[in-house]
């Protein structure tokens, strides 16, 4: 796999700071039971890397001492580690909003029959991954039968109370761009998916968010491979929208990767760029025990320039 930061790393991207933190994102661990084309972590089934129980329970204390709103659980497919009912079940006593970064079809993988029924009961916010309502675009980025799989989820969900109004039980869906290119308005996007879920698999939803494909890891290298990396990201330094720097993720996030580690976002976790604060990198979760991030620098490289690309991309989505 071609390696992207060395591509990435002389920017003229705008400096950033941080504000008070409101959001953990904890991943997991990269093991995945699918491997998409577009993914940003090189998730896959032979993944082996997994958070610890010690670390998930320095999270959970991280969560108590600071009091930190919202716990943002990711992968790989973050259900997979066998700590991930521990946490969830953890941080929900504590009154945490929890996220699950959900690939929806490892509800249907065997022993795992009984997941979405818990995180029902726990009250659990769904983010689910499905990059089209078409069986062609969906499968041609994450795989032959995954569209299926992912209905036939998204429909569980939707019996469990999901989605539906009045049941307190959230369920987003995000899209993803199949190729190298910006994904369109969010909110054109957003009725198109409801209309064709609704009438075509009966299908309710809260949300869609739109992200944009990230130039690193898997869909980097597959944009070298094909000759397009500069193209894109002529596309993304094109497209800089300067307004929506104030609501850029980062400013409120710190991201954990699944050794503790520290990073000012998911996508630097993947190319190995650390959170710095007190003068020192290589922080660790435990270190926010002791230590506030606000008002650090944000460490930044060219690829930055995909939050902020036309109407914007975090991990709620388009940002204007």
């Amino acid at each position: 796999m071609h390696a992207t930061l060395h591509l990435l790393q002389d920017s003229d991207f705008p400096r950033l700071a941080r504000r008070t933190l409101e959001v953990l994102q904890v991943n997991l661990g990269y093991r995945c039971n699918q491997a998409c084309l577009h993914c940003h972590v090189n998730a896959g089934p032979e993944r082996r890397e997994m958070m610890a129980r010690d670390t998930v329970d320095q999270v959970l204390a991280v969560l108590r001492a600071r009091r930190i709103a919202t716990l943002d659980v990711t992968g790989g497919a973050p259900e997979l580690n066998p700590q991930f009912r521990h946490l969830v079940t953890g941080a929900r006593e504590l009154g945490t909003r929890v996220i699950d970064r959900c690939n929806l079809t490892v509800l249907n993988e065997p022993g795992f029959e009984d997941l979405a029924a818990f995180l029902a009961d726990q009250h659990v916010e769904i983010t689910a991954s499905l990059p089209c309502y078409s069986r062609e675009n969906v499968e041609r980025q994450r795989g032959e039968n995954v569209f299926e799989s992912s209905i036939l989820a998204l429909q569980k969900l939707n019996a469990l109370g999901y989605g539906r109004d009045g049941s307190g039980l959230v369920l987003n869906l995000v899209y993803n761009p199949v190729g190298p290119v910006l994904p369109p308005p969010q909110q054109t996007l957003k009725a198109a998916y409801a209309r064709e879920l609704g009438a075509n698999f009966g299908i309710v939803f809260n949300d869609l968010y739109t992200l944009a494909n990230m130039p690193i890891a898997r869909f980097g290298s597959t944009l070298i491979t094909q000759g397009k990396f500069a193209g894109y990201m002529a596309t993304l330094r094109g497209a800089h929208n300067p307004a929506n720097l104030d609501d850029v993720m980062c400013r409120t996030l710190v991201s954990v990767d699944w050794n503790g580690y520290l990073y000012d976002c998911d996508f630097n976790q993947m190319l190995g760029i650390p959170l710095v604060a007190a003068g020192r990198a290589r922080r660790h979760v435990s270190d926010l025990l002791a230590t506030v991030v606000d008002g650090a620098a944000i460490a930044i490289a060219d690829h930055c320039y995909g939050c902020t690309a036309g109407q914007g991309s975090s991990c709620g989505g388009a940002l204007s």
